[in-house]
């Protein structure tokens, strides 16, 4: 997932995700489609009248007329020199990294200027917050402005300007069409082989006669004028056009949308931001700053929330905050949903609010892109059952008060944990009923989804540690939690956590807490922080990385080493028993592959917590004299304890599936096209095995090879000689591939295919122009040593090995000719594997 921070000159920023989400993207403010409420048409008198007589007028915040026989869009604008928010955003999705939701947005206003009307932003990166006049205007001469667009006034009465904003509408607002230069045909089979593409980028303009206003969406309301156009990027054609761009790739439609937006009172009072505290941060310069205090001031994003008494130790709010869920949304998913969002109410009342946060079914006839309404949507897409979601909000960029929560969870969401559940349980048994244990799964994961992203909404990160907690956060990505009964069954029913984590009702009481009148707010802050600290709570969001050995995505518990040497005991016995029971009775074979993946895939995750435990750190986000301790290297036996437990997951005997499984699945039928949820194959139509090895054996090997986590090695071992260091670390990984005892059979090709993946990755590591010369120069001793070694070896082994040594040799001699210009031929990727986030990314939701 992922949340918006509205703020001038910068793209909105999102989560996951987390994202749950990256980060940055969002959503647009609704995907679902409520009648658009349309005023009568009423009569103005005066020139207006003339000039829109027989159009249809849309009264609200910006009055507006729409020409039905051109397809224009004439606005009344009777606010000039007024701010007001502006927000735009991408509301159709083209994939190739161009997603919907992307946006962004600033302050602007209408001013006139000699015979034109202007669409300006003023500049709120830098200000001047408590200076006189003059220092205001001295900032304000100090950095440009941007003039949005420029209109001549089609008629003017009074006060009121009319103009044609139908060219500001229909057009690319996003930039889209750079991204779409930038993506080059794909080729065939590299959906399935993750491969680069080949071929020319294409060149991408706006096509005005295949655009128009998109009035289905194009709305008016008091506080919000929402716009929407149907723009299309058309290409000459034989340009290298990718052809899964669209139908005809040549000519690319997307929905772009716009927002004039009424900015709220001032009296709402901003919460200075504490990076300890897990929530979204916004930042600008003040330039009448005393000199004792810092330029950048930075503060939180949250909703307006007062008590009726802030000196009651639990009070009413004044206006709480409310969210509506689409009425679209199936009715298990819809209650799901609202069970899972009540959650934040025990977040509330421990920050002592009553009822202060309710979640509701959206009333009959209220339409969800009012501002006015904070949404839960069910958005629904086609093709893989992979459906993202994110959180994101509306913000004032003067004081960081979110105006409007959206939340859009991808429709078939819950299908994902589904397959999953099948192939947990496995349980189509002829003859044998159901249990209702998958879909109860499935339930329990959208709950705990309505409340990560709605989260997100409130103003809140992700926090990567709280699974070391006892599940300590909605806002973490949680991996689902099993176990074995004595009768050989896997009990799934406390897959996923119940209700609100200790740490958000941590979060929430430090950012929504509202204190008695003549409280010192700061020193109230202070003493939440440190009783948060005290209960062993750490906030550690995305930018934990690659680095932090306890801040992980998708896992479970305090042993991340532990814990992975569970689940490939746990995977190792669903792969030895798979079989027709994980599909339905009327399901193709061939489909035993779908359900196949995830359990296959079972470690990924866990895979990428336990190599943060080699060359990681850990670290917090400490604040002077507050007791936490800034960084802390892992202990070295921990580390290599991590090396261990990773090479055991690219053995060959964790890597093979059984002979019977394999005999079972066929080629894909018609019908039943591979898709993103099947392995990639170099067999042509038949599974391929070995392919589906190296999917999950080159993520390992990538990570133990990590250009930053190889310059981390050498650093930490330079500061204290008992650190595993990166040269010791290849040649364990070279001792126990290359120089391990040849195998033979379907276990020594799968040795080849791992050997194969390291080489691959020492060398990339090793011609890397970003990675230090320290690096490098280690990598290249490696090699060295290797191909030493292989020249002894290539004439005693037998024709597999052999062959094995001499592809290496010939790899080694192609890099050693070129090293900057060295390209191995891509490796299969995984499946996309993240359940929220964008596919193919284990970002955030």
């Amino acid at each position: 997932m992922k949340y918006v921070l509205l703020n001038p000159y910068a793209p909105a920023l999102a989560g996951l995700l987390a994202l749950c989400g990256p980060v940055a993207l969002a959503q647009r403010a609704t995907t679902v489609k409520a009648p658009a409420r349309r005023a009568a048409v009423s009569q103005p008198v005066g020139v207006l009248a003339t000039m829109t007589k027989g159009m249809q007028k849309f009264d609200g915040y910006f009055p507006f007329y729409y020409e039905q026989k051109t397809g224009r869009i004439l606005l009344e604008v009777d606010r000039l020199d007024q701010e007001f928010l502006y927000f735009g955003s991408l509301a159709s999705s083209i994939g190739k990294g161009i997603e919907r939701g992307q946006s962004n947005a600033a302050i602007a206003k209408f001013i006139r200027v000699g015979g034109k009307v202007l669409l300006i932003e003023p500049n709120y990166e830098y200000r001047a917050v408590n200076g006189n006049a003059d220092e205001q205007q001295a900032v304000d001469n100090a950095f440009a402005k941007s003039v949005i667009w420029g209109f001549v006034p089609v008629a003017t009465e009074g006060t009121k300007v009319l103009i044609d904003l139908t060219p500001f509408l229909v057009r690319d607002s996003q930039k889209i069409a750079e991204g779409l230069g930038r993506s080059g045909y794909q080729g065939p089979g590299a959906s399935l082989m993750g491969g680069p593409g080949s071929g020319p980028a294409s060149s991408y303009r706006v096509d005005e006669s295949r655009s128009a206003v998109y009035l289905e969406n194009t709305r008016n309301f008091p506080k919000n004028t929402e716009f929407e156009a149907m723009v299309t990027f058309t290409s000459t054609p034989g340009r290298g056009s990718d052809p899964t761009l669209a139908p005809d790739p040549n000519a690319v439609t997307v929905q772009m949308h716009q927002a004039f937006i009424e900015l709220p009172d001032k009296n709402f009072r901003p919460r200075q931001f504490d990076p300890r505290s897990g929530f979204q941060d916004f930042s600008y310069l003040d330039f009448a700053a005393p000199m004792s205090q810092p330029l950048a001031q930075r503060f939180i994003v949250r909703h307006r929330l007062e008590k009726k008494d802030p000196a009651a130790p639990v009070s009413e709010a004044v206006k709480p905050i409310v969210y509506y869920v689409d009425r679209g949304a199936p009715p298990a998913i819809k209650k799901a949903l609202l069970e899972g969002g009540a959650w934040w109410n025990q977040a509330f009342e421990a920050a002592g609010f009553k009822d202060a946060f309710q979640i509701k079914e959206l009333p009959t006839g209220a339409d969800p892109m009012d501002i006015r309404y904070n949404m839960v949507n069910w958005i629904n897409r086609s093709g893989s059952p992979r459906a993202y979601s994110y959180g994101y909000n509306y913000v004032d960029p003067r004081t960081g008060e979110i105006l409007k929560g959206v939340v859009s969870l991808g429709a078939d969401r819950h299908r994902q944990d589904f397959l999953i559940a099948e192939g947990l349980l496995q349980p189509y048994e002829d003859g044998k009923p159901v249990s209702d244990q998958m879909e109860q799964l499935a339930l329990a994961r959208i709950r705990q989804l309505s409340a990560h992203e709605i989260g997100h909404t409130l103003g809140i990160h992700h926090n990567f540690t709280a699974s070391t907690k006892e599940r300590a956060s909605v806002m973490d990505y949680p991996f689902p939690r099993f176990t074995w009964q004595p009768d050989g069954r896997l009990d799934v029913s406390q897959a996923y956590a119940t209700g609100i984590g200790s740490w958000d009702k941590r979060a929430v009481l430090w950012g929504y807490a509202d204190f008695p009148k003549g409280t010192d707010e700061k020193q109230a802050l202070d003493r939440i922080m440190q009783e948060t600290l005290q209960q062993g709570h750490r906030f550690i969001p995305d930018i934990g990385g690659y680095a932090h050995p306890a801040a992980n995505q998708w896992d479970e518990g305090t042993d991340p080493v532990a814990q992975l040497a569970t689940l490939m005991t746990v995977r190792r016995e669903l792969l030895d028993k798979f079989s027709e029971k994980a599909i339905r009775p009327d399901a193709p074979l061939a489909t035993l592959e779908e359900v196949l993946v995830p359990i296959y895939l079972l470690h990924r995750y866990q895979v990428e917590a336990v190599a943060k435990s080699l060359g990681g750190q850990y670290f917090t986000h400490a604040v002077k004299n507050d007791g936490q301790a800034p960084t802390q290297m892992v202990d070295p036996a921990v580390q290599w304890q991590a090396f261990d437990a990773l090479l055991a997951t690219i053995s060959p005997a964790a890597l093979q599936l059984p002979e019977a499984l394999i005999a079972k699945i066929p080629p894909r039928p018609s019908g039943y096209p591979a898709t993103l949820e099947t392995f990639g194959r170099y067999t042509g139509p038949t599974f391929d095995p070995l392919a589906a090895a190296e999917a999950a054996a080159g993520p390992t090997i990538a990570s133990l090879l990590n250009p930053q986590r190889a310059a981390r090695l050498i650093e930490y071992q330079a500061r204290d000689s008992k650190q595993p260091g990166f040269l010791p670390v290849v040649e364990q990984l070279l001792a126990r591939t290359w120089r391990a005892r040849p195998e033979t059979g379907y276990a020594g090709a799968v040795q080849t295919v791992v050997n194969n993946l390291a080489l691959q990755h020492l060398l990339q590591l090793a011609a890397n122009a970003k990675a230090p010369a320290s690096v490098r120069g280690q990598a290249l001793l490696a090699v060295d040593g290797l191909q030493r070694w292989m020249h002894s070896q290539a004439k005693r082994g037998k024709a597999p090995q052999q062959a094995n040594l001499l592809f290496g040799l010939s790899q080694i001699e192609r890099f050693r000719a070129n090293p900057t210009a060295f390209t191995p031929a891509p490796a299969v990727d995984m499946p996309p594997g993240a359940p929220i986030g964008m596919p193919g990314m284990s970002f955030m939701d």
